[in-house]
């Protein structure tokens, strides 16, 4: 058998087991994800069970020592170092590696000499399966600090209840009180009314740093580059409208029991919005579940939770214990005089009660 061919193959057979050690390691530790790890582990592993037939072979031809092209490869990575210093750019850099070097090992597996001990269709197989691999991993990565900023007040502009007041004036008083997550909300008005008010929202969180949610409306979403879309029982499907936003963008999902937490996390949503915690006049369908609800879901998923439903000052201290990492009010800041002021009220008691909580806990 030339030796050429078993020497390539076993380098890029390295590549590949490098490559997605690093993948399988970010989908472990970084995004605690069990799924999305095993399932890198598994391909990691079929590879080495792939190749047990050469790996005598492969060791016997390795020559580090004499590879001509080890120096240009040291020479290419410095280059492309400053492209890949921050995470996506280190997974997608991976990924590129293990795909590439999976398409060379393919075609080499072809030759009459290899193909009894290799399969080629199988390392073809295993090369789509990262591709999808990679999009989910590179998107989980990308929505995390998203993600993050759902640890305090969740404001919700609903356009019902500022009834006819101007949706720029009040999102600029309840981002100068410290909100960092807007959702805008209308369950009676016309998209083509709602288009250009979404927009100078979209502007000017992005201007203030602040995440902008469109709350049932997908298309409006998408038009506005919005940063996420924010979904009841009632409306598309989750893997839907994962498939169709950006996979940078989050996607929340309202919900009144446990089985509709888990089914919405098993589908891809970012955060769990669970209520209504407290009788609110803001919705009238509304599902009364109360805070034990809200304990039961947090036992049962891993997703950020969101507390929705006649939250107010007066009974916020109930929900933050019982599990809550967000609170999303409405009428609560809208229907102050003071909206900045309440705001900054709200945000103040959140942090208060949490550090209360946490000092609780940590001296248990």
């Amino acid at each position: 058998m030339p030796l050429q061919p078993l020497r390539i193959i076993d380098a890029n057979l390295d590549r590949s087991s490098e490559g997605l050690r690093f993948l399988e390691d970010v989908a472990r530790f970084l995004l605690n994800d069990a799924t999305l790890s095993q399932q890198l582990r598994v391909m990691r592993h079929d590879l080495a069970n792939k190749i047990k037939p050469l790996r005598v072979k492969l060791l016997s031809q390795r020559d580090s020592k004499h590879d001509v092209g080890a120096n240009r490869e040291n020479g290419i990575a410095s280059k492309a170092k400053q492209s890949q210093q921050n995470l996506p750019g280190l997974i997608a850099a991976n990924a590129k590696r293990v795909e590439e070097a999976l398409r060379v090992v393919e075609e080499l597996a072809k030759l009459p000499e290899i193909s009894s001990m290799l399969d080629s269709a199988k390392f073809g197989q295993a090369r789509f399966t990262l591709y999808a691999l990679e999009k989910e991993l590179l998107s989980r990565i990308l929505r995390q600090d998203k993600i993050k900023w759902l640890t305090g007040l969740y404001a919700i502009l609903d356009r019902q209840v500022l009834a006819g007041r101007n949706e720029l004036d009040v999102a600029s008083q309840i981002i100068s009180g410290g909100a960092r997550i807007i959702q805008l909300r209308d369950k009676q008005g016309s998209k083509a009314e709602l288009l250009p008010i979404a927009q100078k929202l979209r502007n000017l969180c992005v201007e203030s740093g602040v995440l902008f949610i469109i709350n049932d409306h997908l298309d409006l979403a998408l038009a506005v580059d919005a940063d996420g879309l924010h979904i009841g029982q009632r409306d598309l499907p989750l893997p839907y409208i994962r498939k169709e936003l950006p996979i940078d963008r989050i996607v929340g999902c309202s919900i009144n029991t446990v089985s509709q937490a888990i089914q919405a996390q098993n589908e891809g949503a970012d955060y769990i919005a669970v209520g209504s915690i407290f009788p609110t006049t803001t919705k009238n369908e509304a599902t009364l579940v109360g805070i034990d609800r809200l304990k039961e879901v947090k036992q049962a998923v891993s997703l950020p939770l969101v507390a929705i439903g006649g939250i107010n000052q007066n009974n916020i201290d109930q929900v933050l214990p019982a599990g809550a990492d967000s609170i999303a009010v409405a009428n609560a800041i809208l229907r102050s005089e003071d909206i900045t002021g309440a705001v900054q009220q709200l945000i103040s008691k959140i942090e208060l009660i949490r550090g209360k909580y946490q000092k609780a806990k940590s001296s248990e």
